[in-house]
């Protein structure tokens, strides 16, 4: 029997593996032996036919692929790399990428080859999740487990779909209601967790900043705020009382489309509540306002004080089994490594760790500025760009004029494939080892539990073979994961509220660690929360005539991504179709519209074609269409938000059409 974790969303479930089955690990103290379909079915992705086994290369997108070698793979990548200012080289990873993984290639990137255009795909997930942390309470750190519900009274769930995202703790959530937890559930669809809710708000799309500055506005107008806690710890008080002053309630109300009667029955249980927890994902971060999102939902718990003691504190839900980690080694272009940026006094204590004279001083290009920066060399490992970036039409266009692109993967039948030059097969999960850090900094160990196919490397070590090839031999020795891990925990001391040197690797093998658990104040220099007064400013794409409709996304509960890993003949668990389309039932009417009949999607950018599943479950003129759609990002926009530079993916404008 063999003790290993799950690959899939940022819960991070314990497994156990014998022989040919997969089960849950009852011991485990996140999932007490339950697992989602997804976790069930884990294994079939290892052994199917779309499966990447051997290195490829062409010299243009317009040839066919040859079956290469390792040796001359490595060599056209590094000496394309030698000849290529650093600039124009970039690294995208992944949130399926394990810590050692990102570690090795973080280190070549941002250490060595000296680009700090090192960045991965929780860009496009979680960045203004980190930028609100770092801004409210000084570092990227989220200061509460997911247990912390057992000790709550009250949980909010704001954008957030745990029924199918997050399938577990959702079960967990379930489990603490029958102890008397409140589940109140923001978000314009009645979702599958929506169901399981105390009370339902199903607020208007682009209207989180309202909603959360009305409860903000009223603790201090009622004097309802914990005026000890906030003297004491927290800044910018007077500032945001006086901006308050003349912040349109009515107005704000309006815009989330709640009566006051809804929004008074949900402020009731509020002040209510001695515990509270707001957990979130996508629905905010995804946003043209994304950290202000974060900021104006962190605001309440500064107000109230509910942070920093049990069952309290603001959780976002990290959807990738290992984005934390990413986040945590440095796997951010807008940080250097270990939660450091890229400040004089940083520079010279990671250049030193890592015996390097080679790191450059501002940070680099995120995962969404790459495409446009004319990139010579581009490095895409586990994620699938073409597929999941906003604006595909403009994405396929700016792939192609990139020189070289290589494709790191385990899987064929990525969308990326059609854009790169060089394909590198990679160990999947069960064919490698490593750890990894779900969404409560609960460090966890992935186990090999079968051989890894013949030509197929862990991701680590493709990156050593680069580093190699380079001329870094010494530099990157490693002969395991186990040596780079604790590399990585050796770094981790170059920050001092990061104690991931206390791990044992060998002991993740059958006991998670949490990193983090002394840290019971603000990071930031005075040891005070910051308050930040942010409005809604409406940035979002518009609705129109032409294009009347909202388009929102999200995940559906047995659908990784785009299916590369579960969307396999083999996986007789889906119980939702791929492709389909959320209608109210009004709008259907009018467009008259009925349920399964095919239909067009089309924005301003391009179209597809889907099925409509016509429903009064979700607001008028807001329709959802699943990620596990391909073609999804033909229709979304490609606004940023500001700070994070985190796609819009939630405000789509779109038109529908009947197909006669």
């Amino acid at each position: 029997m063999i003790r290993s974790v799950c690959g899939y969303c940022g819960v991070g479930c314990g497994l156990e593996f014998d022989k040919d089955n997969l089960i849950g690990d009852v011991a485990y103290p996140i999932n007490e032996g339950r697992l989602c379909s997804k976790g069930i079915s884990e294994l079939i992705s290892i052994d199917t036919s779309t499966r990447l086994l051997r290195p490829h290369i062409r010299d243009s997108i317009d040839e066919e692929y040859k079956v290469s070698t390792w040796e001359e793979s490595i060599s056209l990548i590094a000496n394309k790399i030698k000849n290529t200012k650093k600039d124009k080289i970039g690294f995208y990873l992944s949130g399926q990428l394990l810590t050692e993984d990102y570690y090795v290639a973080n280190k070549l990137g941002k250490g060595f080859i000296g680009t700090n255009n090192v960045d991965t795909n929780s860009r496009t997930c979680m960045s203004s999740a980190i930028v609100g942390y770092k801004k409210s309470l000084g570092a990227d750190f989220v200061p509460l487990r997911m247990d912390d519900i057992f000790k709550s009274n009250l949980l909010i769930l704001a954008g957030a779909n745990t029924a199918e995202a997050h399938v577990v703790f959702h079960n967990q959530i379930k489990k603490a209601k029958k102890y008397g937890l409140k589940v109140v559930v923001i978000d314009p669809r009645e979702t599958d967790t929506a169901k399981i809710a105390d009370i339902h708000l199903s607020i208007k799309v682009g209207s989180d900043i309202d909603f959360f500055n009305l409860i903000s506005k009223r603790l201090i107008d009622e004097d309802l705020y914990n005026k000890e806690f906030v003297d004491k710890h927290v800044n910018n008080f007077e500032l945001l009382k006086n901006k308050f002053k003349r912040a349109p309630v009515t107005k704000m109300l309006k815009r989330t489309g709640l009566t006051k009667e809804e929004f008074d029955e949900f402020f009731e249980l509020y002040i209510n509540s001695e515990n509270i927890i707001s957990a979130w994902t996508m629905g905010l971060n995804q946003s043209s306002q994304g950290v202000d999102k974060n900021t104006a939902l962190i605001n309440t718990h500064l107000l109230t004080g509910k942070i920093f003691k049990a069952g309290n504190g603001p959780l976002s839900l990290t959807g990738q089994p290992n984005a934390m980690g990413g986040r945590e080694v440095g796997g951010l272009s807008t940080s250097l490594a270990v939660h450091l940026g890229f400040d004089k006094e940083s520079i010279e204590k990671v250049s030193k760790f890592w015996n390097t004279d080679n790191i450059d001083n501002k940070p680099g290009l995120t995962a969404t500025q790459m495409l446009d920066a004319k990139l010579d060399v581009l490095i895409i490992c586990h994620t699938d760009p073409v597929y999941h970036l906003p604006n595909r039409n403009r994405v396929e266009e700016l792939i192609k004029k990139i020189p070289m692109v290589v494709e790191i993967n385990a899987y064929d039948n990525s969308e990326t494939a059609k854009f790169a030059h060089i394909r590198l097969p990679a160990a999947p999960w069960g064919e490698k080892e490593g750890t990894q850090t779900n969404l409560d900094r609960t460090i966890t160990k992935q186990e090999k539990l079968t051989r890894t196919s013949i030509e197929c490397k862990p991701d680590w070590e493709i990156f050593q073979l680069l580093a190699q090839k380079l001329g870094y031999k010494e530099e990157f020795n490693f002969k395991n994961t186990k040596e780079i891990f604790e590399e990585y925990q050796e770094m981790t001391k170059l920050n001092d509220y990061m104690d991931i040197s206390e791990a044992s690797y060998d002991e993740l093998s059958h006991k998670p660690f949490i990193w983090g658990e002394n840290i019971k104040e603000f990071l930031t220099e005075d040891k005070k929360g910051n308050l930040f007064f942010v409005e809604n400013k409406l940035l979002s794409e518009k609705t129109s005539i032409k294009y009347p409709f909202t388009l929102i996304t999200g995940r559906t509960r047995d659908q990784w991504h785009s299916g590369t890993k579960t969307n396999l003949p083999r996986t007789l668990l889906q119980y939702k179709e791929l492709n389909f389309c959320e209608i109210n039932t009004k709008d259907a009417d009018e467009l008259q519209i009925k349920h399964g009949e095919k239909i067009k999607v089309a924005s301003s950018r391009g179209e597809i074609l889907t099925k409509a599943y016509v429903t009064d479950a979700i607001r008028e003129k807001t329709i959802f269409i699943p990620i596990s759609n391909r073609e999804i990002n033909y229709l979304t926009n490609d606004i940023l938000d500001r700070e994070s530079l985190q796609p819009d993916y939630n405000h789509s404008a779109v038109k529908i059409s009947k197909i006669v």
